[in-house]
């Protein structure tokens, strides 16, 4: 019992730390050294065929289900409370949301899977590592969808709450986080965990190709261009 309780210590108060920790630093160490493999290595010229449907669906599925676990997360319970939100409701509407963006997500990353595994061009021109984060991708989605089959046991926000004190508390670096979920489902763990370690892979895969998605924005506050002449010439 106690070594149990040493290895959820780990997993669920220390680990996440680790996950943090390379994921950031990882991913600076790859820009500063590595900045030719800094992209996402489309395999749109390889084969065209079910990229732009698979694609779509998967990042519009992906981001919304990130921003929900963002946002449904680390919003502290006083501002629901606050609001008239109740912890039973919003569990609903996080079992509701999470289930239809996360379906979407899973539609694409299947058809995804599908051209990567199945097209001999794209496969045969693919690491490993390419293949290994979308198969993490698909278990973290199954497992998180099957949360919502448990969650659908329990509708008070009972659950709910415990994650997002966990949550919380690991991103405001207070100690006792690991115990809000000691007693929380498996499938909740695993889904955790996985999430957990996909961004301790991340730095190494394609997927660092997100930076630049989220530094894009800067596009838009940028200084304006000047083009000054010389010569009567620009």
């Amino acid at each position: 019992m106690n070594e149990l309780n040493t290895f959820h210590q780990f997993f669920f108060g220390i680990y996440p730390y680790i996950c943090l920790a390379v994921f950031f630093l990882g991913s600076l160490f790859r820009f500063d050294r590595e900045q030719y493999t800094w992209k996402s290595d489309s395999s749109e010229l390889l084969y065209r065929g079910q990229l732009r449907v698979g694609s779509v669906l998967f990042h519009v599925g992906v981001l919304a289900v990130f921003g929900g676990h963002l946002f449904g997360l680390l919003t502290p319970l006083w501002f629901w409370d606050a609001i008239g939100v109740s912890h039973g409701a919003k569990q609903v509407f996080a079992m509701t949301m999470g289930g239809i963006f996360g379906l979407t997500a899973l539609v694409g990353l299947i058809i995804l899977i599908n051209r990567r595994f199945k097209v001999d061009r794209i496969s045969i021109n693919s690491t490993w590592r390419d293949k290994l984060v979308l198969i993490w991708l698909l278990l973290t989605l199954l497992l998180g969808l099957s949360t919502i089959f448990v969650s659908m046991g329990h509708l008070d926000g009972h659950e709910m709450v415990k994650l997002m004190q966990w949550a919380q508390h690991i991103v405001t670096f207070r100690g006792g986080a690991a115990g809000y979920i000691e007693d929380a489902n498996i499938l909740f763990k695993l889904h955790i965990f996985m999430g957990m370690t996909f961004f301790f892979i991340f730095p190494f895969t394609r997927m660092v190709h997100v930076w630049s998605g989220f530094a894009s924005a800067f596009y838009l506050i940028r200084p304006w261009q000047l083009v000054r002449r010389r010569n009567g010439t620009r």
